[in-house]
């Protein structure tokens, strides 16, 4: 039996989101998705020459004879798409995923097959809500052709498909390209994700012999911040060449030195019965500061005080540079991997209500599409599982638990990390040996 193949270019797409939309509003969300396909969709590709091959629930699949054509197709019904759907309420808008690719398919009446089809599914996977994604050789295809910006995406780790997978995505001209930050690779003049300075301290008491308990906080509070998973810390050798410099310090020069998005300063000023402390969060980029907390406290042992603090301060800026992240990456049409896991980190934060954990979870197994080996989605996943279960969200919380138990057994397996309840988003005692006094035996 012969077997039909032609080279074609297939475009895959679902609505992002669709199970919660139809949660949520069933005929409202049938009724907007019809009106789409019928109105917006189905007259783009057929005026581009391509043809719906099948529909697979709340997506599609198509083919075209130019990839060229495909492209224009897509951006035409996801622009209109977006035109039109701009002024609804996010919790009920619908926006579609496109995945793109070019290959040899088998042909059937009603249906294609194929690895490339495969492919085009998997694009689809990775690409934003409104946005497209293409495969390298798409974008071979189109190069020249079409007034188009592209963002190169890197080798993706796809889904089944045993090689990997060079993706590019389409740049939206309202997009920041300040903010673009593509497939992990960040923006040489902002540093990569989370990472920071911590500035030497200043000492507001004037008196030299306090000098020694100022530097010890700056020193104890850089090693408890090299602690938290994922954030690169300057070590505190570079970090003290600036030490003396006051006003004269540039923190956007800073950042272009060190590579680093954040910088962190504070001041000390002790008098006999109190201590104050001041801390400051500023963006490295730009100079703006980004967050600022005082600690006044009664004078007891200062060892015990220091420790405290630090914790505390610790704390609070694992949380305000997870909800930074977040933010930084919300202006950007390409989050990566690292960019939607700081999202659900910044969600969990918010308050572990079901809207929150729902949301976040969501993140998190979209950050493990783009990247299998991001350690701190896999974590954060059974972590939220474990949360649900505590607070009596579900109605079967040993098979939650279970779930949970069974990913972390399976993270520690693949890569042997580190993990305390802080890695897993939960805040304990179980970093108080950390303290600068344990640090000092």
């Amino acid at each position: 039996m012969r077997v039909e193949r032609r080279l074609a270019a297939i475009l895959a797409a679902d609505v992002a989101g669709y199970s919660r939309l139809m949660h949520n509003d069933e005929e409202a969300t049938h009724a907007k998705l019809t009106g789409l396909l019928a109105n917006i969709v189905r007259p783009a590709i057929v005026e581009h020459g391509g043809r719906i091959v099948k529909n697979t629930g709340d997506g599609f699949l198509a083919e075209f004879p130019s990839a060229v054509e495909a492209v224009r197709a897509a951006t035409q019904f996801q622009s209109r798409t977006h035109d039109l759907t701009s002024d609804d309420p996010e919790e009920s808008r619908v926006r579609f995923r496109v995945g793109i690719n070019i290959g040899d398919v088998i042909v059937e009446p009603h249906d294609i097959f194929g690895d490339d089809v495969n492919i085009a599914a998997r694009l689809e996977g990775i690409a934003e809500p409104g946005g497209i994604c293409v495969s390298a050789s798409v974008y071979a295809h189109v190069g020249g052709k079409v007034a188009i910006e592209f963002a190169d995406l890197g080798d993706q780790k796809l889904k089944n498909i045993s090689r990997p997978v060079r993706a590019y995505a389409i740049v939206w001209e309202e997009a920041s390209r300040v903010s673009l930050s593509v497939g992990g690779q960040s923006d040489a003049l902002s540093g990569p994700h989370l990472s920071i300075v911590v500035l030497p301290f200043a000492n507001l008491s004037g008196a030299p012999a306090q000098e020694y308990f100022v530097d010890g906080v700056t020193e104890s509070l850089t090693t408890d911040l090299s602690r938290i998973s994922g954030l690169f810390v300057i070590g505190r050798h570079t970090a003290f060449t600036y030490k003396g410099k006051g006003k004269a310090i540039d923190l956007k020069q800073i950042g272009r030195e060190l590579k680093v998005r954040y910088a962190l300063e504070g001041s000390v000023q002790r008098s006999e019965r109190r201590l104050r402390i001041n801390v400051q969060l500023a963006d490295a980029g730009t100079g703006n500061h980004l967050w600022a907390e005082r600690f006044d406290k009664p004078m007891a042992d200062l060892f015990d005080m220091q420790d405290e603090i630090v914790a505390h301060i610790a704390n609070a800026l694992d949380a305000q540079l997870a909800k930074q992240e977040a933010r930084r990456s919300e202006r950007s049409p390409l989050p990566s991997s690292m960019d939607l896991y700081f999202q659900g980190k910044a969600l969990m934060y918010k308050g572990w209500i079901p809207e929150n954990l729902a949301q976040a979870r969501s993140k998190f197994e979209r950050a493990l599409a783009l990247d299998p080996e991001n350690v701190g989605a896999m974590v954060r996943i059974p972590a939220l599982d474990v949360i649900v279960s505590m607070a009596s969200m579900t109605d079967d919380s040993a098979a939650l638990l279970g779930s949970a138990e069974a990913r972390v057994l399976k993270v520690l397996s693949r890569s042997k990390p580190r993990l305390c309840p802080l890695d897993l988003g939960f805040r304990s005692d179980c970093d108080k040996p950390r303290g600068s006094r344990h640090r000092r035996v």
